[in-house]
């Protein structure tokens, strides 16, 4: 990575300054050393750090705060009242502050329940392309420093992430569910609803986590179990046809010895 980095030292992808196509509100303070890039949008009340670039066709909402030196690609979108710390970065494609997906059911129908919170990105967080973080509905998503999330991961409503994690993509975190540090999620693991999982936990491809797991734990499976458990039962399955023929042959033969 550093010979990479080296080589290849990153260059500005915007022109110092806003461009003359972007729209930012009066009342928005943006760093005199940021880069705004074609058809952006600032509203209102909301502050760009120090170096920060928004390369074209980002959008952000009222009231949202970004640090310094982050890199917001095409068609990023932040929504009202969302935090950015420093050097956070998303790809393209990424949906800060979207709604949560909170209804209650009436006589009527089901009625929306409003999403009134707001997410806290922490520092050197980078979150890959068309992953969508929803604000909480009362209070924040959090998404601890130096996290590194992949493309097409859903983090729900009040969603808590520790420092350091990876989250691969297509991963589905359900409301209130609290990530410890250095976790890692495997591509396409689906964790429930209101559960812990402890610090440097793995969870293995397709795992679905239906329960707490306590820190330091391999998982894998759906259900998930602790990851050498889960290996036996799966070896035991894989002999299940042929065991199943045994058992038939046995009751043929204790079947004639009855009669």
């Amino acid at each position: 990575a550093r010979i990479v980095e080296h080589l290849y030292p990153e260059q500005p992808l915007v022109p110092p300054g806003v461009h003359p196509t972007a729209v930012v509100h009066d009342s928005a303070r943006v760093d005199a050393s940021a880069r705004i890039g074609p058809l952006c949008q600032i509203d209102e009340g909301t502050v760009v750090g120090p170096g920060t670039q928004l390369v074209s066709m980002v959008y952000v909402g009222r009231n949202v705060t970004i640090g310094r030196d982050c890199l917001l690609y095409p068609g990023v979108v932040v929504l009202d009242r969302c935090r950015l710390g420093d050097r956070v970065r998303l790809h393209a494609g990424v949906v800060v502050g979207s709604d949560g997906f909170g209804y209650a059911r009436s006589e009527n129908g089901l009625v929306k329940v409003p999403q009134v919170g707001w997410v806290e990105i922490e520092d050197d967080v980078e979150i890959g392309a068309n992953t969508t973080v929803d604000r909480g509905a009362l209070g924040a998503t959090r998404i601890g420093r130096g996290t590194k999330i992949d493309n097409q991961v859903q983090v729900a409503h009040n969603v808590e992430i520790g420092e350091n994690c990876i989250i691969v993509s297509q991963e589905g975190i359900s409301g209130s569910t609290r990530l410890g540090r250095e976790v890692i999620l495997a591509g396409q693991a689906g964790l429930v609803g209101h559960i812990e999982i402890g610090d440097r936990v793995q969870v293995a491809a397709q795992s679905g986590v239906s329960k707490s797991i306590p820190s330091g734990l391999k998982v894998l499976g759906s259900p998930a179990r602790e990851a050498m458990e889960a290996k036996r039962i799966e070896a035991v399955l894989s002999h299940l046809p042929e065991l199943l023929k045994r058992v038939r042959k046995l009751e043929k033969r204790l079947g004639h010895r009855e009669d």
